[in-house]
């Protein structure tokens, strides 16, 4: 199976970080994430935070840096490669899409792990996650 890009917007307001919850349905509804998603052919992942996060969350993303990037294979089967890219944000007001459940500014130290996607552990772990 063919590795899906995937861009990751880390996003700080002061020392909460934001963190999205995927829509129910499939092998990891519900669960925690980073905003982003695929990056599409002929993009950047800077672009595709850019169009990512105004399609998620209907606010503008500005790119400040490439910070980390991940591969991770899923036990399902997705294959993955994820490049974290620290933002700014137009506003902290949000319009969730569908994709969305929810949206949640946390501090990492009180991130629960086991409800996060599993390729973005070891990146929240870096900023201070438990586990």
């Amino acid at each position: 199976m063919k590795r899906i890009r995937v861009a990751a917007a880390v996003v700080w307001s002061g020392s909460l970080l934001l963190m999205t919850q995927r829509a129910a349905g499939g092998a990891l509804g519900l669960m925690w994430e980073f905003p982003g998603g695929k990056i599409e052919r002929d993009e950047t992942p800077e672009q595709a935070i850019v169009r990512e996060v105004r399609e998620e969350l209907g606010v503008l993303a500005t790119p400040v840096e490439r910070l980390h990037s991940v591969a991770h294979d899923y036990a399902h089967g997705t294959r993955v490669e994820i490049v974290f890219v620290h933002c700014t944000l137009e506003s902290l007001e949000f319009t969730l899409s569908d994709e969305v459940n929810d949206a949640r500014w946390q501090p990492p130290s009180e991130i629960d792990l086991s409800r996060v996607l599993e390729a973005d552990r070891d990146f929240l772990r870096s900023l201070g996650a438990p586990g």
